[in-house]
Order: structure tokens, then sequence, then C-alpha cells
């Protein structure tokens, strides 16, 4: 009988402490997450040297418990997989060096995990991938699409040339004067709006699969600095819901185009702004009318958690990649593949 393979994921890119145990690569046994939203809602952001106060103080909590909640013993597991980059480089170094003394202490391999392919693998445990597959990865630092033929392959085909769609959503959310993290709050106008103010599309090239949202950005800004100048009212649902249609036709269009170009089998999204509601239903609703399957993870496994960094790093661990206990963090960590093209 094949022996189930556990894999336990630490993930402190940014501003959440999260460790999980993971099955199979599919199947969630354990998902702990300390947030830290609340401490950095009052500066707006995520101030970096608080965010790793933060990690210091949850990390080994938060491993405990998850193996609590799992019931497993530490020399049950197969591996441990973390967050190698990219990220805020402190904190990617507290979940670093809490994997590297627990899988030290317990002789466990580590593998050193890419974050957006964390992403991309929270789709694992959702559904099967089927390949070849597009994903869409939508989050505050990084808008791409990437086709994957196999697992651990990735051929990256557009990104953002500038402001991530996630940033400029925190952007926008700032000039509208609502609290941080923006991008929910901008989601829940725009839904909310019954008017909408036309803001301009960034197509870039013909043949391009490159984006732009800088421009938009600073389209909005200069409607609210002129509407201000002209003594008028800003009508902030209505700012949303242009801002929003505008970042959303353009994924879109641009993933429904590569889907039909690569004839892939299945279309993912992945990141945090895989979350927003506008964005979920206009691609389940174009890919459903285009009859090519679609599959984003629940809203919990959107955001940063530990489980998709297990995911991955079980199919990293199968493939027989290890890491070394000399990992350092890469906060500018290239996604590259693993896989033996």
């Amino acid at each position: 009988m094949k022996k189930d393979v556990y894999i336990l994921g630490i993930e402190t890119s940014c501003d959440e402490t999260a460790a999980s145990v993971v099955k199979n690569g599919s199947e969630i046994v354990s998902n702990v997450v300390a947030s830290q939203i609340e401490s950095q809602k009052r500066f707006g952001g995520v101030v970096p040297e608080i965010a790793s106060r933060h990690h210091v103080e949850e990390i080994t909590r938060v491993i405990e418990k998850a193996l609590e909640d799992a019931g497993l013993a530490p020399d049950e597991l197969d591996a441990v997989a973390v967050t190698e980059g990219p990220g805020l480089v402190g904190a990617l170094l507290i979940g670093i060096n809490a994997a590297k003394a627990f899988a030290f202490a317990n002789s466990l391999p580590i593998i050193g995990v890419h974050h957006i392919a964390g992403h991309i693998y929270a789709n694992q445990l959702v559904q099967p991938m089927e390949f070849p597959l597009l994903a869409l990865i939508v989050s505050g630092g990084h808008t791409e699409m990437v086709i994957m033929r196999e697992h651990g392959s990735f051929e990256l085909i557009g990104e953002t040339r500038d402001d991530a769609a996630g940033e400029a959503y925190d952007k926008v959310a700032r000039v509208l004067g609502l609290p941080y993290p923006g991008g929910p709050h901008v989601d829940q106008l725009a839904l909310a709006s019954e008017s909408t103010i036309e803001f301009p599309r960034a197509w870039l090239e013909p043949e391009s699969y490159d984006f732009s949202f800088s421009g938009l950005k600073s389209s909005v800004i200069n409607y609210k600095h002129n509407l201000e100048q002209k003594g008028g009212t800003l009508n902030a649902e209505a700012v949303a819901a242009g801002f929003q249609e505008s970042v959303v036709e353009v994924l879109t269009v641009k993933a429904l185009r590569a889907a039909k170009e690569f004839e892939v089998k299945q279309v993912i999204a992945a990141g945090g702004v895989s979350a927003n509601k506008g964005l979920r239903n206009s691609l389940e609703s174009t890919f459903a009318k285009e009859d090519i399957p679609f599959s984003v993870p629940p809203i919990a496994l959107c955001t940063d958690n530990a489980a998709m960094i297990a995911a991955a790093g079980t199919q990293m661990f199968l493939s027989g990649v290890r890491g070394e206990l000399s990992m350092n963090g890469r906060p500018g960590m290239q996604l590259v593949s693993w896989s033996h093209e």
C-alpha cells in the first residue's frame, strides 16, 4: 500500500504567521493562521519591522497548534516546506529559521517554496490540476499569467509592468478614505453601486499578455482632484465600481485570450485578489460560457496561508526536490520550474 505523505508548511512572507499540515498534497489536515490585520491597520499598511516582531511572537505557537490539530507527532511528518521568497526579508527569515530548527531537531528534509507557486497550488487543495493549464495570479505584489504543462513547470507569459492589481486596489482605497486592507472594501463598494464612473483600460500592445494598472490608479486620483477643484461631491461607490470594472475586464479578457491561444484544459485563479467577488464572478461566468474548466480556491485559501505552501512543497518533495539548512530568505526570488523538462 502506498504510504501517505504528510508535509508541514510554514508561511511568514508578509503579515500572516501560518502553519499547516497537508496530506498527499491535496487534503488539509490542519491550517492555523495568526493574522496581523488589526495591528497593521493603524499604519494603513504593513510595517516590516512590526510584522517580523509579530512573527517571532507567534511562530512557535502556530506550529505547535498545527501539529496538535493534525494529531501528528514530528516523527510522523515527511518534510517541512517553508516560504523561501519573495516577501519581506525579515518576515521570511523568521519562518525559514523556525523551519530549519524544526527540521534539524527532527531529522526532516526542508524544502524552500516560492510564494506564488504556493498560491497556484492552493487550487490543488480544491481539485486536481489538469495540464496544460493557465494560472492567473493576482495579488498585492504580483499580477502574472503562467502556463503550466506539468507539475513544477512554470512558463511566464505575462506580468504587470508597474503596479500589481492588489497594489492598485490598496492605493485607490486610500484615495477613497477606506481602511486597510483596502481591496475588500473597494470590492464591497463596487458591488453595491448603482452607477459607474468610466475609467480607461490599459490593453498595451495587441498581442501582449502584460498588465499595467498605474495609469488607472492615476486616473482615479486625477478624477477626485478635478472634482474637488470644481466643488463636486465624490460618489465613492461609483468610483469603486468604475475602477473595479476596468481591472476585472482587462484581467478577464487577457486570461480568456491566453486560454484559447495555448489550448489549456483548465484555468485557475490564485492570489489574494482572487478573493475579489467581482473578479471571481467575471472569470466564472466567462469561462463557463466558453466551456473551459475554471477553478478558484475558497476565499480563506486565496489569502496567505501555509496549506498552499505545504501543497506545493508536497509536489516538490515527490519530485525529489530538497533544500539545505543554509537556506536564506530571498525577497526577490523568481518563479522557476522544478520539473525536469
